[in-house]
């Protein structure tokens, strides 16, 4: 069986509309806490992991809920309709709430957004390998996150268009835009993907055409308990997890206040750096699939480490932007994307049968505990040390996930028999 790549693109346009939300999260949220109600950086740290210490509750939740739902339309659907509706609905009010300067009304709007985008993250993520069969993930990761680099794009795009120089920038068409993005993504979805249907084609590839598993391996794989060996390696792998979330996470969050601070950028321009990261990501997401399926996910895991690791190493170096910065965004955007295409299979290959959901929510759960924990830590050194910190911080988090993704012996890619 190939993978049916224009069906995956289908699907993908769930994570689309999601990584486009939170790139615009990102990017303007910490701005409008800066510029519009005057938070400082630990603070602003504190809110802005306020989406993460949600999530820790509403991910795994979601994701378990979904697991034990049987709808006709599916058992992940109903979760991602409804969440994505009530998402771009109430992210309208954040733009009215800053062009008003409204504190309060800010941020229970932020509040609501961010529980409603937590109802249907598992859900849509989990959808993936429910209608893909185990040797096929990598590739069909590579399809996801690229659909959701395309989402990061337009949301920079639309940040890059209608951010101004002069004045207090009016950020309603920002969020407009990306609401109805999100809302034509899940029409699409919902008229393309007939779930119920291809969970049981997957379903059905997989008895007919089992992959090479070692013993502990097929214990999962018959939703049998894991065995000791899986769940060290499970603890590796999460370990590894919550390391690289810290390092990138730390950049993604500050970076817009960092450009303006150490490098001197104008408005909207630190969004031209991201920009490159992403487009790299893009152009390297599908052979990073193809790669992983010839030299293993564990070995494309380790090089996108290291690169990343090396990347911010040397961005530390620079005072201001200069050209040569580029090449390092290319290699942040490069290592980003042979970390993600390859760390979820790995996370649902050792999940127990009929799990993904719960899994998927355990994933998420230590990265966001990751994403909880960096903003308010590093803003701290932004705050209190300097703002040069950020880039040496991220570099030793990723030199860390280095060392315990090494530690991992399960989870990674085997062919089929022939």
């Amino acid at each position: 069986m190939k993978l049916r790549y224009g069906k995956t693109f289908l699907i993908g346009t769930a994570f689309l509309s999601i990584t486009a939300f939170w790139q615009l999260y990102d990017s303007i949220i910490p701005l409008i806490l800066k510029e519009t109600f005057g938070v400082k950086e630990t603070a602003r740290g504190i809110i802005m992991a306020l989406d993460n210490i949600l999530a820790l509750v509403l991910l795994p939740l979601f994701g378990t809920l979904s697991d034990k739902t049987s709808t006709r339309i599916g058992k992940r659907m109903p979760y991602i309709l409804a969440g994505t509706f009530v998402s771009s609905l109430l992210m309208i009010f954040l733009p009215i709430a800053d062009n008003s300067v409204n504190f309060y009304l800010f941020i229970i709007m932020l509040g609501g957004v961010l529980v409603s985008m937590g109802t249907y993250r598992s859900p849509a993520v989990a959808l993936m390998p429910d209608v893909t069969p185990r040797p096929l993930r990598s590739k069909a990761n590579a399809i996801i996150n690229l659909m959701g680099a395309l989402g990061a794009v337009f949301a920079l795009a639309v940040i890059k268009i209608f951010s101004s120089d002069v004045g207090k920038p009016n950020y309603f068409p920002v969020f407009s835009s990306v609401s109805i993005l999100m809302i034509v993504s899940v029409v699409i979805l919902f008229a393309t993907v007939k779930e119920n249907k291809e969970s049981a084609l997957a379903q059905k590839y997989e008895e007919e055409n089992p992959s090479q598993l070692d013993a502990e391996e097929a214990n999962v794989n018959k939703g049998k308990k894991l065995p000791r060996a899986v769940k060290m390696s499970m603890a590796f792998l999460l370990a590894s997890v919550v390391f690289w979330f810290m390092a990138y996470n730390a950049v993604t969050t500050a970076f817009s206040s960092y450009a303006k601070e150490v490098w001197g950028l104008k408005e909207g321009g630190f969004a031209d750096c991201i920009m490159v990261a992403t487009v790299a990501a893009v152009v390297s997401y599908i052979p990073v699939g193809f790669i992983s399926s010839r030299i293993g996910r564990k070995s494309m895991i380790l090089i996108g480490v290291a690169v990343m690791a090396a990347a911010f190493a040397i961005g530390s170096a620079a005072t201001t932007y200069a050209g040569w910065m580029i090449l390092v965004f290319v290699a942040v955007g490069f290592g980003w994307a042979a970390i993600n295409v390859n760390s979820y299979p790995m996370v649902v290959e050792m999940a127990l049968g009929g799990d993904i959901g719960k899994y998927t929510g355990l994933y998420y759960t230590f990265s966001m505990a990751a994403q909880i924990l960096t903003p308010i830590l590093s803003g701290f050194f932004l705050e209190h040390v300097s703002y040069r910190t950020l880039f040496p911080y991220s570099a030793i988090f990723m030199a860390l996930a280095f060392v315990s993704m090494i530690f991992v012996r399960h989870g990674d890619n085997k062919p089929a028999k022939a």
